[in-house]
């Protein structure tokens, strides 16, 4: 099939665009650092609309030995029915006339399901049993506003008016004292690391360093004797200084040409960077990372061209390289996909799909019984507003990479909730 005549990338979505533009105010600016890293913790006043100060961790004690998750999101609300496919439903090919993927072209197909195509760079993984998908996951009621989806699923509280998200929760019960312990690949706060336990942002790793330290050795005395009070704007420069301190061991880990090829995408470049902080051996234990532009109103195309198969595409081989990149260091990493809401079933006149509910989600690495599909699956409706019904909550395979992978009690992680049995975690 031949694709339409302007197949230019316009998602056409404001409430995307608006979603877009709410992260990037989040940008923060780190007083002390170059490249953008900088430190959050507890919220400050009297210092804009919101800033974050890190408290109480010193560089001191790293644990490079332990279990790594990496978050990856996948911004904008992949379409999961395209990613992994539903093949034996029969009403799938009636509502997707032109964007189905057909069922001779699926990788590692079951009974039911089969892998896009365009995600073969992942197939390895998949056959040695260290990657799994859970389909029809999400949140317990729909949310189809990108930002309103985005903070929902990342705070995990419902009802709670708390500013804090589950992933700063979890660096509340886990024992290193790491400044990099919870990372955020980027140059933009997620939600999912707002809280009361420190973080760590940065762009890139080669530029994680305090401004003209490597210039003049000064710099540094100058900057702890200006911040040198105790006020919470204080103690976040000392320690934005400190974690651009430890961030040296992971400049130095595997500099220049990585092991293993990445794609040039964001992507690619941002789980290079991840591989080599974990390797580093420099604590950190939670990291996230984005891909955006999954929001395909329209030209999400088919096999042949178009926004699903370049995305996917992306999406596989840098997940194939960050693995293979990490030698022996993989068998301490899980690495997790979560997106904030799925598509329509139903594909729309522009070669798209429109906001939905379900989603699929994909665990890969250390503790994973991959190979499988997990989830129960709905059954699917071919009407206007057809959605992929959820049946498993997204904290519950959560709660199973938490509890296996760190051993703690997800009590606190995700407050007022009761987990469902999945079994993708061994």
């Amino acid at each position: 099939m031949t694709p339409p005549e302007t197949p230019t990338r316009s998602c056409g979505c404001p409430d995307y665009d608006e979603a877009r533009l709410a992260l990037s105010r989040r940008r923060l600016v780190g007083t002390a650092l170059a490249g953008g890293a900088v430190a959050l913790g507890p919220s400050l006043t009297g210092a804009g609309p919101r800033a974050y100060a890190v408290t109480g961790r010193s560089a001191a004690t790293l644990a490079p030995g332990g279990s790594v998750l990496v978050l990856l999101s996948l911004r904008g609300a992949a379409d999961g029915l395209s990613l992994v496919v539903p093949h034996a439903d029969p009403v799938y090919y009636a509502a997707r006339p032109r964007l189905g993927i057909p069922a001779s072209s699926l990788l590692a197909p079951d009974a039911m399901f089969g892998l896009h195509p365009a995600l073969a760079p992942l197939l390895p993984m998949w056959n040695a049993g260290a990657l799994a998908a859970v389909h029809a996951t999400g949140m317990a009621t729909p949310n189809r506003s990108h930002f309103a989806a985005m903070e929902a699923i990342e705070d995990a509280a419902p009802g709670s008016a708390e500013r804090n998200g589950w992933l700063n929760r979890l660096l509340g019960e886990l024992p290193g004292t790491s400044p990099l312990q919870g990372t955020a690949m980027g140059n933009q706060v997620p939600t999912s690391l707002f809280g009361a336990n420190p973080a760590f942002v940065v762009d890139r790793v080669d530029q994680a360093k305090v401004a003209g330290a490597e210039e003049d050795g000064r710099r540094l005395a100058s900057l702890a004797h200006a911040w040198r009070g105790s006020s919470p704007m204080s103690r976040a420069v000392r320690d934005a200084i400190s974690g651009a301190k430890t961030f040296g061991a992971a400049r130095d880990t595997a500099a220049g040409t990585p092991a293993t090829p990445y794609p040039g995408s964001g992507l690619g470049k941002a789980l290079s960077d991840v591989s080599r902080i974990i390797r580093s051996g420099v604590g950190a234990e939670v990291i996230t990372v984005d891909q955006g532009d999954w929001d395909m109103h329209t030209d999400a195309g088919t096999l042949e061209w178009g926004e699903m198969k370049r995305n996917a595409g992306d999406l596989a081989a840098s997940i194939a390289a960050f693995f293979s990149d990490l030698g022996p260091a993989a068998g301490r990493v899980t690495l997790v996909t979560l997106s904030e809401f799925g598509r329509r079933v139903r594909e729309n006149d522009d070669y798209g799909t429109d906001h939905g509910f379900g989603n699929v989600m994909f665990v890969a690495g250390a503790g994973v019984r991959g190979g499988r599909y997990y989830g129960t699956w709905p059954g699917l409706s071919d009407t206007p507003d057809a959605d992929v019904l959820v049946t498993t909550d997204y904290r519950s395979v959560l709660t199973e990479v938490l509890t296996k992978r760190f051993g703690v009690s997800v009590g606190q992680v995700f407050p007022g909730f009761t987990p469902q049995s999945v079994g993708v975690m061994a």
